[in-house]
């Protein structure tokens, strides 16, 4: 299953205007509560956005992140580790208000948008940029971006004490991109499975059905018989991806079901992410 350009920056869209509307109509007195993730206020969550979209725009762009770069130099040599950028970029906007964290994120959503659009078909589906964890297609890119957009937002919504936005296509965005990353993500957690396939089959928001080889050099062909079978909820499996919830209760209330190779895929819902 592949979506297709023009589904994916309409689904990109939508998703900036909805989150838009989020930072929009989240309490003002909510913006210093604790957010989902650890050690965040809301508006640190809406910070890190901010910070991830700017860099996006400028490689979408074919120019230096200047922040980026800035950060990088601060290492004298060190590596440059995901979890540290992050840190680095949002303590940096600590006191930065709400009001202006969005209007940042928005104009940089915006132009990250404008430059994917004008792209060419051919950069859209080879063109790589030096991303954060390691170089991405711009296509992923983009679909790395709509998956934040939805993850962060939903935390952004259950801190500012917002109920969740169920949507089919982001949802299904995020379910996308968490099972192409798969083998990124066994390798990640040291489960490196060779020549193994795991079909997917999810229903309700963000439904799909999908094959997926363990070998990041290949793909699954659509005749392959799977070796783990993983079923049940999108929204679930989406939230288990972001971070959002435990894959062991979900597993245990039901919301996620196995088969075949039960340990494969209990291992493979156990590293699911979202993000690269």
């Amino acid at each position: 299953m592949d979506i297709d350009r023009d589904r994916m920056l309409a689904i990109a869209r939508h998703e900036r205007d909805a989150l838009g509307r989020t930072i929009q109509y989240t309490p003002s007195d909510h913006w210093e509560s604790e957010s989902p993730c650890e050690a965040w206020r809301v508006k640190d969550v809406l910070a890190h956005l901010a910070a991830s979209d700017v860099a996006a725009a400028a490689l979408a762009g074919d120019e230096e992140p200047a922040e980026f770069e800035e950060y990088r130099k601060s290492l004298d040599g060190e590596p440059v580790r995901p979890d540290g950028w992050n840190k680095w970029s949002v303590e940096r906007r600590a006191d930065v208000s709400p009001v202006a964290l969005g209007l940042e994120w928005g104009r940089a959503a915006d132009l990250l948008l404008a430059r994917a659009g004008r792209s060419s078909d051919e950069d859209w589906h080879h063109k790589e940029v030096a991303w954060v964890a390691g170089d991405i297609r711009l296509k992923y890119l983009a679909q790395a971006r709509i998956s934040e957009w939805w993850v962060h937002g939903e935390d952004i919504r259950e801190g500012g004490r917002l109920p969740p936005r169920r949507e089919h296509w982001p949802v299904h965005v995020v379910n996308d991109f968490a099972v192409r990353l798969i083998p990124y993500s066994l390798s990640l957690a040291g489960q490196e499975r060779s020549e193994k396939v795991v079909r997917i089959e999810l229903d309700g928001v963000g439904a799909g059905t999908w094959l997926r080889s363990t070998d990041p050099s290949r793909d699954a062909e659509p005749a392959a018989r799977p070796d783990a079978y993983v079923e049940g909820d999108g929204y679930a499996f989406a939230s288990v991806a972001g971070g959002r919830a435990d894959p062991e209760v979900c597993m245990y209330e039901g919301l996620l079901l196995t088969g075949g190779d039960a340990e494969l895929a209990e291992t493979v819902i156990r590293t699911l992410r979202s993000f690269a």
